[in-house]
């Protein structure tokens, strides 16, 4: 099983995909220790179509999307209140694709598990 994890960035301050949005993904590998999986940024349409590289598969456990939203808001000249955006979700045996979609503003967000 190889499995997908993607995302979907809206800006709901200016009701647009949010572009160039720099992403990590890890996996954790202890209560402690998180593995950096892939590194990416949004493409034009606030999208990141696959985030699990060639080779690595979807396996069970915690996983956590961290969004650099200073970067995103630095680049459009506006001073947001988060800087950095975490979503930790769990896969369970048998889960295949993870769409998980962020709300985006500069003083608000909100995530959900999308299809």
């Amino acid at each position: 099983m190889s499995g997908k994890i993607s995302t979907h960035v809206l800006d709901t301050a200016r009701g647009k995909p949010a572009s160039d949005v720099p992403i990590s993904l890890h996996w954790q590998e202890a209560p402690d220790r998180w593995r950096l999986i892939a590194s990416a940024r949004t493409d034009q349409d606030g999208r990141c179509g696959q985030l699990l590289p060639a080779g690595e598969s979807l396996r069970a456990g915690n996983y956590r999307l961290s969004f650099d939203a200073e970067h995103y808001f630095a680049a459009q000249k506006i001073a947001g209140l988060y800087p950095l955006v975490q979503i930790t979700f769990t896969v369970r045996e048998g889960e295949a694709h993870f769409h998980i979609p962020l709300l985006l503003g500069p003083f608000g967000y909100t995530t959900y598990r999308g299809s």
